[in-house]
């Protein structure tokens, strides 16, 4: 099994190594061509893509939403290890056979469902199947209105659960149930946003999801959610050199991230976003760490809050624990689209350990998937450099300026909150000796 590699030559692909091997070590592409994933000790469950019976294109992401609600509720119950809705949303659109998802994602329950929307009525249609053999467990069907929705998304969960083994507690469940806002119409912006998350390879995407998290504050000024949101908004326009009054965007995101952390204790994805970007944006790694530290307590299968913790960690230097708390990110959502964060932040602690070549290889992986990723190109920029390789180093900083002509050594400082200075002076010089303008 040879693959041909750019710049690099050929590669041999065939699995040596045991069945446990790290999957982070394949883009995720290539998951399923590598190896089956092992199974958990829990039992585990992928939620698909669940169809969309309106017939209106516009309803998709009202039964995208009600997937990424159940696989929450789902997730809070800590016998359960639950594959994260970015893996899963790979098969959207997708035929696919259930065992093969199971040998891909490495779990051994699948749900499979249908919602149908019609003016203030909700259906949801879903059945479990065992992965491994096929067979369907169970199937029910669920009605109710707009005004329930929540309750029916328990209601499913409750009864996944339950189908799973009976000697799980649904009371777990139940007490972690909360309904994220009373707005209906709060809740469908908050939705829209959520989709717009998810194509933030564009500066207007992250603008109009800017919008519709304001407009959710407005119909709900206690949505907490969606206040995380938008303070995340901010963290991804600093990232990516977006900011038109730093210091006034900064002071709006700081605003946010309280705001959330306020109403949001009980909250995993309130406190994933808010604690992420108190520490990014503002700077405040300490207090960042502790609201993801709560929402792993909360809910320990958010992939994202592990991709989160890991790069504070990076930022606090502790670039080992970086390391732990990304390859799990990555186990809990292998086929996750946005994987370059997760490969960005490994290539990230690897630098920082000084680990150069380490480093290259991850932030490769972090530009397989997302090409114009600037994180991954400036330390793919400085780590070449750092080795001696100023070609490479060189050609890393052209595609840098390419998609930042501003970019300076002198604005990394504003850009990345490193706790020790000698992981900024290390990053300035390795950028400097890549020859990126001072």
């Amino acid at each position: 099994m040879i693959r041909t590699v750019a710049r690099k030559g050929f590669r041999f692909v065939g699995i040596v190594t045991s069945a446990a091997a790290n999957v982070s070590d394949a883009p995720a592409s290539d998951v399923a061509t590598l190896m089956p994933l092992p199974l958990p000790e829990k039992p585990s469950i992928a939620v698909l893509p669940f169809q969309n019976m309106t017939g209106d294109p516009e309803q998709e992401y009202f039964a995208d939403g009600m997937v990424e609600e159940i696989i929450t509720a789902l997730s809070r119950f800590r016998q359960l290890f639950v594959i994260a809705r970015n893996s899963t949303f790979t098969y959207k659109g997708r035929a696919v056979e259930v065992k093969q998802v199971g040998r891909e994602l490495g779990v051994r329950y699948v749900l499979e469902g249908s919602v149908r929307k019609a003016v203030n009525r909700v259906r949801i249609t879903t059945q479990l199947v065992d992965a491994l053999t096929g067979a369907h467990l169970w199937a029910d069907r669920f009605d109710g209105t707009l005004e329930d929705i929540f309750e029916l998304q328990d209601k499913v969960a409750g009864r996944v659960v339950a189908a799973i083994g009976p000697k799980l507690e649904r009371a777990e469940i139940e007490r972690s149930s909360r309904k994220p806002t009373g707005s209906q119409d709060a809740y469908d912006y908050y939705l829209r946003a959520m989709a717009l998350l998810y194509q933030w390879r564009s500066r207007d995407a992250c603008d109009r999801a800017i919008q519709a998290s304001y407009k959710a504050i407005e119909l709900d000024p206690d949505f907490a959610s969606a206040y995380g949101m938008a303070a995340y908004c901010y963290l991804w326009r600093k990232v990516n050199g977006w900011m038109l009054d730093r210091a006034q965007e900064t002071e709006e995101a700081d605003r946010l991230v309280h705001r959330a952390a306020e109403l949001g204790g009980d909250d995993a994805v309130a406190l994933s976003y808010a604690g992420f970007s108190l520490a990014y944006v503002l700077g405040d790694l300490d207090s960042g760490f502790a609201l993801l530290d709560r929402a792993l307590l909360l809910n320990p299968n958010m992939a994202i809050a592990w991709t989160f913790s890991g790069w504070v960690e990076n930022l606090r230097g502790e670039s080992e624990a970086a390391i732990k708390h990304l390859t799990y990110a990555i186990r809990l959502s292998p086929l996750d689209p946005m994987l370059f964060r997760m490969h960005g932040g490994m290539a990230l602690a690897h630098f920082l350990s000084g680990r150069y070549d380490e480093a290259v290889l991850g932030a490769e992986k972090a530009l397989h998937v997302q090409p114009s990723y600037q994180p991954a190109l400036r330390i793919l920029a400085a780590s070449h450099a750092l080795i001696g390789r100023l070609e490479q180093a060189h050609h890393a900083v052209a595609r840098l300026r390419q998609n930042d002509p501003a970019l300076r050594v002198s604005t990394i400082k504003g850009m990345i909150p490193f706790h020790q200075p000698e992981h900024l002076a290390r990053y300035e010089d390795g950028l400097r000796k890549a020859g990126l303008p001072e």
